[in-house]
C-alpha cells in the first residue's frame, strides 16, 4: 500500500499480540527502528501501545519496556490486569485492551488518513469497518508466516492492506536478536516499500 508523505497517519499497536507475531517469526522488535519507519512513511500524528500491567507483582517483565516506549515517543495506554481463578483451580490473568483500543482510533478518526493496526485479532473486524466508514485507510500488520497464524482472515478481508510482519523483520528487528526468520521470505516484500531508515 502507498503511503502519502502528506498523510495523517497513527499507529495502534496491540502489544501482546504484537510480541506474540514477532515471536513466532523469531525475532525481536526495536521500537525505534518501527517509528522512525513509520515516521518516514507520512505525517505520523501518535503511536500507541496498548498492554495490561501485573501490578501487584513486585517485578513485571514488561515495565522496563513499557517506561522506555513512555520516554521515546509512544503514548502508553495501560491497566492492571484482572486475576481470576479457572475451572482446575489455577489462578490465572486476565487483560484485554481492546476497549481502550477501540475508543481511541475512533476518537482520532477524524483527524487521520491511515491508521496501521498492528493486530490479527478479528475482533477488531467491526472497528476496522467502522473506521474505514469515515474515510481512514487501514492497514493491519500481523503474520501469516507463524505456526499457527496470528492474523485473522477475517480481519484480513477488511483491511484495505494487509502487511505480513514478516516482511518487515529486516527493518524493525533488533540488531543481534533473535533473527531466525529474517531475510529467509526468499522474494521481495509485496507490501511496504524498503525504508531508507538507518539502524538504530
Amino acid at each position: 500500500m502507498a503511503f502519502y508523505p502528506q498523510e495523517r497517519l497513527a499507529l495502534f499497536i496491540d502489544g501482546p499480540n504484537l510480541y506474540n507475531a514477532a515471536r513466532g517469526l523469531n525475532f525481536d522488535i526495536d521500537y525505534r527502528r518501527l517509528l522512525q519507519l513509520f515516521q518516514s512513511k507520512g505525517r505520523l500524528i501518535r503511536a500507541f501501545y496498548y498492554t495490561a500491567l501485573a501490578e501487584e507483582q513486585d517485578y513485571s517483565p514488561i515495565r522496563p519496556l513499557v517506561d522506555w516506549l513512555d520516554y521515546n515517543g509512544f503514548t502508553m495506554v495501560t491497566k492492571p490486569m484482572k486475576e481470576f481463578t479457572d475451572a482446575t483451580g489455577r489462578r490465572r490473568f486476565r487483560g484485554s485492551m481492546d476497549i481502550e483500543l477501540a475508543v481511541d482510533m475512533m476518537d482520532l478518526a477524524d483527524k487521520l488518513d491511515h491508521v496501521v493496526l498492528f493486530s490479527g485479532d478479528g475482533d477488531f473486524c467491526r472497528l476496522v469497518e467502522a473506521v474505514q466508514r469515515r474515510g481512514v485507510r487501514v492497514t493491519v500488520v500481523s503474520t501469516i508466516r507463524s505456526q499457527p497464524p496470528m492474523a485473522s482472515d477475517d480481519l484480513r478481508r477488511q483491511a484495505d492492506m494487509f502487511v505480513d510482519l514478516f516482511d518487515l523483520a529486516a527493518h524493525i528487528s533488533r540488531p543481534g536478536g533473535r533473527d531466525g526468520a529474517v531475510g529467509q521470505s526468499g522474494g521481495q516484500p509485496n507490501t511496504l516499500p524498503p525504508s531508507d531508515v538507518p539502524p538504530a
